[in-house]
């Protein structure tokens, strides 16, 4: 008897928690019905400021290279809103040597990334630098080794959703969300994925939207090309995301799912 209440517990839990991957989100929120020329940024984000100056490196554009920064798009994407929600930045203060830099990047890599942003006062001070890029620029090592190892973001539960069938419904309120999130002040980390197209399967942080009237183009931080901004298109005719500039990534269909907003997703 225990063991058929536990797998009809097993069972719910299970067919709750596919529910909620495919129907996140408000039902209230009004529908994406904005003007040409309508734009939303998170305010407090600059690309060229905010995102880290090193890129995740691709294996397959280096099959010859052992030593890679490779498999840490999670960890950099995570790592962008993270540095954005609890870190501050004073050029005035003295360097930090290479373990002092490290001890303190971890500081922020140990927060949640769904937590709330700190007040300035709470933040952990980055002393010597002005912002994100001239930090991991100048201390690239100690901003890698402080960032953590890349296992468990690749083997986070959550990534088998990239083998999922989509509604336009669901994809539509991603849009909708990510929009929502950027007019509240958030960055918003998504999971893309062309997936059984053995190309993308990827993460990069939607930081700006631009309403082009036929749909809404999402410019994101990538951490495969910190270089410029990519984009990803909502298209209001089909109701999907399209791959309109993504490193290495034909244009194309993609599936888009919002990633690290809450401990369960």
């Amino acid at each position: 008897m225990i063991h058929i209440v536990n797998s009809r517990v097993l069972l719910a839990l299970g067919a709750a928690l596919l529910t909620g991957a495919c129907a996140i989100g408000p039902l209230g929120v009004p529908p994406l019905d904005g003007a040409a020329g309508d734009d939303v940024t998170a305010p407090a984000f600059v690309f060229a400021a905010d995102t880290f100056a090193f890129p995740n490196e691709i294996r397959a554009r280096h099959p010859d290279v052992h030593d890679l920064y490779a498999n840490y798009c999670f960890v950099l994407a995570r790592g962008v809103r993270q540095f954005q929600q609890f870190a501050r930045f004073d050029p005035a203060l003295p360097k930090r040597d290479h373990a002092g830099y490290v001890a303190l990047v971890r500081r922020i890599a140990a927060r949640a990334p769904w937590e709330p942003a700190l007040p300035s006062a709470e933040r952990v001070p980055i002393p010597g630098y002005a912002d994100l890029r001239e930090f991991s620029r100048a201390e690239e090592s100690a901003v890698k080794e402080g960032l953590g190892g890349r296992f468990w973001t690749m083997a986070h539960w959550t990534n088998w959703r990239v083998g999922f069938v989509v509604t336009r419904a669901h994809q539509e309120n991603v849009a909708r969300e990510i929009v929502e999130e950027l007019r509240a002040g958030r960055l918003v980390q998504l999971l893309i994925t062309n997936w059984p197209k053995p190309e993308l399967n990827h993460t990069v942080v939607a930081f700006a939207a631009h309403d082009t009237g036929a749909g809404i183009d999402f410019s994101v931080s990538d951490p495969n090309d910190p270089s410029e901004p990519g984009v990803l298109t909502w298209r209001r005719a089909t109701r999907r995301f399209w791959a309109t500039h993504v490193y290495d990534t034909e244009p194309g269909d993609i599936r888009v799912f919002r990633m690290y907003f809450s401990r369960l997703l």
